[in-house]
C-alpha cells in the first residue's frame, strides 16, 4: 500500500485535532465530514486522516458502521500495511513481555497500548490465540497471522470466535484455525504456582484471563492456612492461586458447568484435587443459600463479569456492585479478607470503591481497604484512552 492511493478522511473545524495529535486513538463520527465517499468506505479500509486544512495526521482504520470511525494505527502515512508493519508492532510487544515473564504465557498484544487497535493476541506457549475486534483487523487477518508467526515462532494460531467483528467471508477458516491445528485438549497454564486449564477452542473469549494474574498472586499472599469462596470463579483463577498460596480448602462457585470442570481439571494437576470443591449455580443465588447457612470462610473473593459494559448501563451496574458486595460481606470470619473485583471501564475506581463500600456497610460490616489492584503488566494502560484501565480489584479486611 502507498499513501497516495488511500481515500482520506478529514475532521470538522471544530473537532479536537489536538487531541488526536496527543496521542487519542479514536475518532468518532460527529467529528469527521461525512460525504457519501466516506460513508461508503468498506469496513476495513485504511484511509489518511487530514485535519480541517487538509494537512495528513496519520493513517486510521475506518468503519462507517461503528460511532467510533477512525482508529488511529500510524502516524507517517508513507508507511505500508503490511506484513513488515506487524512484525515491527509486534516484535516490540514480544519485547516487553520476554523481560517480564519467565514462561511464554502472556498477553502478546494489548489492542491501542501496543500499537494495534482492537487486537488481543493472549500466548500459551507455542499457540496464540487472536481475537479481532475491529474490522480492519480481519480485513488483513492474513499479514497479521504471518507476521505473528514470524515473530514469535508460534506453531498454532487460532481466531477466537467470539470477537466482536463479523467473519469477513473468504477470509476465516471455518473452524478458526488460522496456522497448524487446533489442539484437541485443554492447554495446562503456568501461573502464580497454580496450574490453569485453557480451552483454547470452546473457552470465553481467549480461554483464560491473564489480566487477574497479580491479584490472583496478592490473594494467595492472605490466603494460607485459609478457606476460601471464589465466586464468579470461571476456571478457578482465584480459587486455584490460594490454594497454592496454602490455603485449607477452596470453594469455587460459578454459573458454567464447562468452566467448573476445568477448575477441577486444573486443580488434579496441581495435586490440589483434594482441598477444592464446586458449586454450579447463579453467584446471587448460592451467595444468599450461603448467608442462610451461616456460612463462613476466611476470604472471599467476587470476580463478576463486566455489570456495567457502557456508560448506559453504569447505574444499575454499581448498584449490582453494591448488592454483590451486600451479600458476600456477612461471609467473611472477623478478621477475614473481602476481594472484590470490576472489569466494568465504564464503572471507575472511585464509583467502583463508593459502590462495594457501601454494600459492605449495609451488611453492618466495617472494615479497611489493604489494597487497590490492576490488571498486569502485560496488560498496558494507553494513558489518552480511560476505557484501557478497566481492570479493579479491592482489597478488604473487614
Amino acid at each position: 500500500m502507498i499513501a497516495s492511493s488511500f481515500p482520506v478522511l478529514r475532521l470538522k473545524p471544530k473537532a479536537n485535532a489536538r487531541a488526536i495529535r496527543h496521542g487519542a486513538p479514536w475518532v468518532y463520527d460527529n467529528e469527521l465530514v461525512l460525504d457519501r465517499r466516506s460513508k461508503n468506505l468498506a469496513p476495513g479500509t485504511i484511509a489518511v486522516l487530514e485535519d480541517a486544512e487538509r494537512n495528513p495526521m496519520g493513517l486510521v482504520a475506518t468503519n462507517p458502521l461503528s460511532r467510533i470511525t477512525a482508529r488511529m494505527i500510524e502516524r507517517d502515512v508513507s508507511v505500508a500495511i503490511d506484513q513488515a508493519w506487524f512484525a515491527a508492532k509486534i516484535k516490540r510487544a514480544l519485547e516487553l513481555r520476554e523481560r517480564l515473564f519467565d514462561h511464554p504465557f502472556y498477553r502478546l498484544i494489548h489492542a491501542e497500548a501496543d500499537g494495534l487497535p482492537g487486537l488481543v493476541v493472549d500466548r500459551f506457549d507455542s499457540a496464540l490465540v487472536v481475537q479481532p475486534n475491529a474490522a480492519w483487523l480481519e480485513v488483513l487477518i492474513e499479514p497479521l497471522a504471518t507476521a505473528l508467526a514470524e515473530v514469535t515462532g508460534a506453531t498454532t494460531i487460532l481466531k477466537n470466535a467470539a470477537g466482536r467483528t463479523r467473519v469477513l467471508e473468504g477470509l476465516d477458516d471455518e473452524n478458526g484455525v488460522l496456522l497448524g491445528t487446533a489442539p484437541n485438549a485443554p492447554v495446562m497454564v503456568p501461573m502464580n504456582g497454580a496450574h490453569y486449564a485453557a480451552d483454547l477452542t470452546g473457552g470465553q473469549k481467549t480461554g483464560l484471563f491473564y489480566d487477574q494474574r497479580p491479584n490472583h498472586a496478592f490473594a494467595a499472599r492472605l490466603s494460607e492456612g485459609a478457606d476460601v469462596l471464589d465466586v464468579f470463579s470461571h476456571v478457578g483463577g482465584f480459587g486455584l492461586a490460594a490454594l497454592a498460596g496454602g490455603a485449607k480448602s477452596a470453594l469455587c462457585v460459578d454459573g458454567s458447568a464447562p468452566a467448573l470442570a476445568l477448575a477441577e481439571l486444573g486443580a488434579k494437576d496441581a495435586g490440589f484435587g483434594d482441598t477444592m470443591s464446586t458449586r454450579k449455580g447463579d453467584a446471587f443465588d448460592v451467595l444468599e443459600a450461603l448467608g442462610k447457612d451461616g456460612a463462613q470462610y476466611d476470604v472471599v473473593i467476587c470476580d463478576p463479569p463486566a455489570f456495567a459494559p457502557g456508560k448506559a448501563k453504569l447505574e444499575v451496574g454499581l448498584r449490582a456492585y453494591e448488592r454483590l458486595a451486600k451479600m458476600a460481606a456477612p461471609l467473611v470470619k472477623e478478621g477475614g479478607y473481602l476481594v472484590l473485583c470490576s472489569c466494568s471501564h465504564a464503572a471507575d475506581l472511585g464509583k467502583f470503591r463508593f459502590a462495594c463500600t457501601r454494600g459492605i456497610g449495609r451488611a453492618d460490616r466495617a472494615g479497611s481497604l489493604i489494597h487497590t489492584g490492576f490488571a498486569g503488566p502485560d496488560h498496558p494502560l494507553m494513558p489518552q484512552l480511560a476505557e484501557s484501565g478497566y481492570l479493579k480489584a479491592l482489597f478488604y479486611r473487614l
